[in-house]
Order: structure tokens, then C-alpha cells, then sequence
């Protein structure tokens, strides 16, 4: 991404996130974000988008075969869980002291 500035967004490593579009979707289910790739707009969400990647053996892996792993969904594609209210909810910034605290629109609790 050639931007000058680097874009921010509302989801950040370990929150907790529920999966609103695609095969994986649960509007239920809370699940963790694994990492958050920034100049894609994705996320790696654990237990979701889950792939095959086939191996050949080598030094590090010596047996090789099959192995299954998350794969980035878009960052549209997740919503922030707020805990309390058990849905998924949106998300406010407002400064205290100078920084920014990400708040939740359902229960107004701070992240």
C-alpha cells in the first residue's frame, strides 16, 4: 500500500471478533484475532478460514504432508464482540489525556 500515512483501523491483536460474512460466519461465537495484516486489510482469525497447504519433506519437516492453517479474511468481514452486551457492536474513539480509547457503541465499555 503506497499511502503516506498508514491507515488505522478498529481491530487490533487479541480482541475478540465474530465472523460476519462468508463460509465461517457465526454471529455467535466469539473467536481471537491472531494477527492483523495492515497493507492487505485483513485479519488471521483463529479457527476460521482454515486452508490445506501440502508440504515436501525437508530439513525443518522431515515427514512433510499435509497441513491446515488460518488463512487472512478481510477486515470487513469481522466485528468487534462486546462481551457484555454477548452481540457484536461498533466502535467509537474519543481522547482521554491526550490518548485515544476505543469505546463500544452497544455498552459504552472501553477496550
Amino acid at each position: 500500500m503506497k499511502t503516506r500515512f498508514k491507515p488505522k483501523y478498529n481491530i487490533r491483536k487479541g480482541d475478540s471478533v465474530v465472523v460476519i460474512a462468508g463460509d465461517d460466519k457465526d454471529l455467535a461465537k466469539p473467536r481471537t484475532v491472531k494477527q492483523v495484516l495492515v497493507d492487505d486489510a485483513k485479519v488471521i482469525v483463529e479457527g476460521v478460514n482454515i486452508v490445506t497447504k501440502h508440504s515436501k519433506p525437508s530439513a525443518k519437516n522431515t515427514k512433510g504432508g499435509i497441513i491446515k492453517k488460518e488463512a487472512p479474511i478481510h477486515l470487513s468481514n469481522v466485528m468487534l464482540w462486546d462481551a457484555s452486551a454477548k452481540t457484536p457492536s461498533k466502535l467509537k474513539r474519543e481522547r482521554e489525556n491526550g490518548k485515544s480509547v476505543r469505546i463500544l457503541k452497544k455498552s459504552g465499555n472501553k477496550l
